[in-house]
């Protein structure tokens, strides 16, 4: 098997296991802010044992990824909790596929910082990706699945924006998967406890069953799928790690309407569909961007006489 292709069916798996997420999240039926900080703080001392191994192998990790790793962190907390409180609102299908919208987020920002392009298919296929969210928001709906739809996709829209900040900057940070992931799931567990009452708090004591899910949650999607995702995200283009994380809302909508009875309605659904192919559309083809300072270099000059 080549390379190329481990590292996809690697990615892939990671995606299929945090895909687990938003039903986990659901079935422990305790408030976002409790679930958010129970998933990274349960998560925290197998990733230490994992970055531990890491660093025997390796050495220590730079002062600039552990850096790096921190403002991950920071990000990832912002995440976690707009993402907790949509499926709150939309239910754990619809939420997973609103939060990612960050594959149009992560190119117009490599463009604005990077002055990396985004192709022209991923110029048309912007708004009619955001006309999905549109129509998961129940805006033309009056049967629209979720306590409040409308609120639903602005938070959802606030989580895209803060995973998109998340992966580049664990992109950038370094080649290592355990010790950066450790260090932005300790700073992770730290945030969501500060911010907590913003966003109307953490019980610090659920009761079981509670705990149980947590705990899936936290050993499942936390350490194992996003230990295998963090691997992939430096060794391919940026592009093609998000178009692999398609298999995420895909599989929790799916498991969503198996295992928790959510029925989202027609228009919703439409949505979701307009999403999925908008986002497959735009990274189609995707190769690793150019600057416009080299795609200008490519430009034929013209001859004078």
């Amino acid at each position: 098997m080549s390379g190329h292709r481990r590292i996809v069916l690697v990615a892939i798996a990671g995606a299929l296991i945090i895909s687990t997420s938003a039903p986990l999240v659901r079935l422990a039926d305790v408030s976002p802010a409790t679930s958010a900080f129970f998933r990274c703080a349960y998560a925290v001392p197998p990733m230490a044992v994992l970055a531990w191994r890491e660093r025997r192998r390796l050495g220590p990790l730079g002062r600039r990824a552990t850096g790096i790793a921190w403002a991950a962190g920071l990000l990832f907390a912002l995440d976690l909790l707009f993402w907790h409180h949509t499926i709150a609102y939309v239910g754990a299908g619809l939420a997973t596929v609103l939060g990612n919208l960050q594959v149009f987020i992560v190119a117009f920002a490599a463009w604005a910082i990077f002055r990396e392009r985004p192709s022209g298919r991923l110029m048309l296929a912007t708004p009619v990706v955001f006309a999905g969210v549109a129509l998961i928001s129940g805006l033309f709906d009056s049967a629209a699945y979720g306590s409040d739809p409308m609120l639903g996709a602005l938070t959802g829209t606030a989580t895209s924006i803060s995973y998109a900040g998340f992966l580049l900057l664990m992109k950038g940070g370094s080649e290592r998967a355990a010790g950066p992931l450790a260090h932005a799931t300790a700073v992770a567990a730290l945030a969501i406890a500060a911010l907590s009452p913003v966003f109307g708090g953490a019980d610090l004591v659920p009761a079981w069953p509670a705990h149980g899910w947590l705990l899936l949650l936290a050993l499942g999607p936390q350490v194992i799928g996003w230990s295998l995702i963090t691997y992939t995200l430096p060794r391919q283009p940026a592009a093609l790690t998000a178009l692999l994380l398609l298999v995420q809302p895909l599989t929790t909508v799916a498991l969503s309407a198996l295992t928790l009875g959510e029925r989202p309605s027609p228009l919703q659904l439409a949505g979701c569909a307009v999403i999925v192919l908008g986002v497959l559309y735009g990274s189609r083809g995707a190769q690793p961007a150019r600057t416009e300072a080299e795609q200008d270099a490519q430009v034929p000059k013209t001859s004078t006489v």
